[in-house]
């Protein structure tokens, strides 16, 4: 189903499509109502109602912008012919399997756990889920935002902008030759399995939310699809369109083989991946590991005896490769390039020039890779899609404390990457720390330049309280209170952190969901 030419709004059926999507998609809820559909998400009674929902919001919002601002091709206006289609032909599938209400028995297949029929409904509720997510990424509240999503990944998201344009969505033929410049990839086999793992939605089309979705899976991007080889075609643990449901039951049969374990990508974290596995003592948990790559979290599990049959197997693959190939980011300090590490236009507008922030951090007698968390370290990694730069042990710590999103601008973290920076060797005079000297006749003038530093400087994040007699030793996490903006004339003292305990943080697969809930 190749992309058509966007038609003009309102003015082309686009609202008689839309409400027809949620009639059918309100019929559909009415045939879902039975309790013994019911199922761990994504659930077809919760979805239908969501997406219904969303498509009002989306309407409401064409209809206020009345038609002027006319989609170009692979914009809104294409995104929702395509959508709209698969979103009524998946519907009918959802139909033929479900019964009218006064046919259905206790012992239609359906209601049997790993029937064929009900594994049908489960793929399919899969497939909804995906795309709810992806109309919610694109129109957040209903209001399109395509042309200015931001890929998690800094070399993915150059990639689609520099060969896709402004557009959100665009055909699997051309998708794969675009790809190809970039990726080479065999066609025949490998093609149809490469399809199947990018399109979520199975609409034959691919948009920059499954895009985003695949490179975050499958990342790094320099060796993107070898390492999409080697952990989704050849890895026997891979599995795709499985339920939390499906693993329980799926590893029922190796209860006996600790350390058996299988992975898939989770279904409510789009971007991450959800791995299963028998404990030593027989029992099935499922955890998420945090902002690292797949092949990083099977090879810890695996050292520590967590992962080592995939699938009930006795094989199991060796990933070590993959980590000799895992780029490294290098950052320059320097006054003469932006910190702003993407391209415009699609930066987020706070971030300060290199030139200011430094100024600024002499001035506090501080330095650019020191972490302004914990003051104690140097930042080594950075938050995606956001880039703002922390320390890695003050990143384990603040999403230990459950909270996943970003400490300095509370955007969602959906990755993080390794990085060195190259300290600026270097200091002006003007910038360096001012004394407190009551006599000085220059004390004004060195307060207003100072003034001019800090004006534009965004406040500082929460600090975490890392001391050695906090909480953390009990799992909490304390969070004193932000700290003032800082003005001139002021003496900014120099920040000082006592000698703490040794700690670690570890995102052990025993600290996952499979305690709590479901992926």
């Amino acid at each position: 189903m190749a992309v058509a030419a966007a038609p003009r709004g309102w003015q082309s059926g686009e609202p008689r499509a839309l409400d027809r999507a949620v009639r059918l998609l309100q019929r559909l809820e009415q045939q879902c109502e039975d309790p013994r559909l019911s199922s761990s998400p994504p659930s077809l009674r919760d979805l239908l109602p969501s997406i219904a929902q969303l498509l009002r919001d989306v309407a409401h919002a064409r209809r206020a912008a009345g038609g002027g601002h006319p989609d170009g091709p692979g914009g809104a206006g294409n995104f929702l012919i395509v959508y709209l289609a698969n979103l009524e032909a998946k519907s009918r599938q959802v139909a033929a399997l479900l019964p009218p209400g006064s046919r259905m028995s206790a012992n239609d297949e359906l209601f049997r756990e790993g029937s064929l029929l009900r594994r049908q409904l489960a793929k399919l509720a899969l497939i909804f889920s995906h795309m709810y997510a992806e109309l919610s990424m694109l129109f957040p509240g209903g209001k399109y935002c395509g042309h200015t999503y931001q890929l998690t990944k800094t070399a993915a998201h150059t990639f689609w902008r520099e060969h896709c344009g402004a557009r959100c969505v665009l055909p699997w033929a051309e998708f794969e030759s675009l790809l190809h410049t970039c990726h080479p990839v065999e066609s025949g086999p490998t093609t149809l399995a490469l399809r199947s793992t990018i399109d979520l939605t199975c609409s034959g089309h691919v948009s920059i939310v499954e895009f985003d979705i695949f490179t975050r899976l499958f990342q790094p991007w320099p060796t993107l699809l070898k390492n999409w080889q080697l952990l989704a075609v050849n890895h026997p643990g891979y599995m795709a369109f499985l339920t939390y449901d499906e693993v329980q039951a799926r590893l029922q049969a190796c209860r006996d083989k600790p350390g058996s374990y299988i992975f898939r990508p989770s279904c409510t974290r789009l971007g991450q991946w959800a791995i299963g596995y028998v404990t030593s003592d027989g029992s099935i948990l499922q955890t998420i590991p945090q902002n690292k790559p797949l092949f990083q979290a099977l090879l810890e599990g695996q050292k520590k005896g967590f992962y080592l049959y995939p699938d009930g197997k006795s094989h199991n693959p060796d990933l070590t490769e993959l980590c000799h190939m895992e780029p490294h980011q290098y950052i320059h300090v320097s006054e003469l390039v932006s910190l702003q590490l993407m391209s415009p236009p699609y930066l987020p507008p706070c971030l300060l020039t290199c030139q200011e922030q430094l100024q600024l951090y002499w001035a506090m007698d501080s330095t650019f890779e020191l972490c302004k968390i914990c003051a104690a370290s140097n930042k080594d990694v950075k938050i995606e899609p956001c880039g703002h730069l922390l320390c890695s042990r003050c990143l384990a710590a603040w999403q230990h404390s459950d909270s996943q999103t970003c400490p300095f601008c509370r955007s969602e973290i959906k990755g993080r990457e390794v990085v060195s920076i190259h300290q600026f060797q270097g200091r002006p005079a003007e910038a360096r720390p001012i004394a407190q000297d009551p006599g000085n006749s220059n004390h004004q003038e060195n307060g207003e330049e100072l003034r001019q530093v800090t004006s534009s400087a965004p406040p500082l994040p929460p600090h975490l309280d890392l001391s050695p007699g906090s909480p953390r030793s009990q799992g909490q996490l304390k969070v004193a209170p932000a700290f003032p903006r800082l003005r001139a004339p002021f003496i900014l003292p120099r920040i000082k952190t006592s000698a703490s305990a040794p700690w670690e943080v570890t995102s052990s697969p025993q600290t996952g969901e499979g305690a709590t809930g479901n992926s």
